[in-house]
């Protein structure tokens, strides 16, 4: 069974750092990971994306602030999200799976509320 599962979100104000931390277990061999956000009334959106040999790929709104990285030996995936915006406002989440631009594992989501 796959699981998926964020921690670190919280909220902090405009100007502010968080890492958001998703922690993976019973996905083995290559695939790919990305975190999604989905802010009140909505659509959800890919913020970062990684692929399964580390090719990154941002949102335009969040180029420059956010990182994604992964620790392949712990099987967790990192942003870094600086610099943030109350429009960065929402729920988290990851997703893991072997095509980078259709996942088929979900994490349940977190909440990160910025405050201007």
């Amino acid at each position: 069974q796959v699981t998926l599962v964020e921690s670190g979100g919280g909220s902090v104000q405009a100007g502010g750092s968080l890492r958001l931390s998703c922690a993976v277990s019973g996905l083995y061999g290559s695939y790919s990971m990305a975190w999604f956000r989905q802010a009140s009334g909505k659509e959800r959106e890919e913020v970062a994306n990684i692929d399964s040999v580390g090719y990154t790929r941002y949102a335009r709104s969040v180029k420059d602030r956010f990182i994604i990285s992964k620790d392949n030996a712990q099987n967790i995936l990192y942003l870094q999200m600086n610099s943030l915006k109350s429009e960065d406002t929402g729920v988290y989440i990851c997703a893991a799976g072997v095509d980078p631009d259709n996942f088929e594992e979900w994490g349940q989501g977190i909440q990160v509320t910025v405050s201007s």
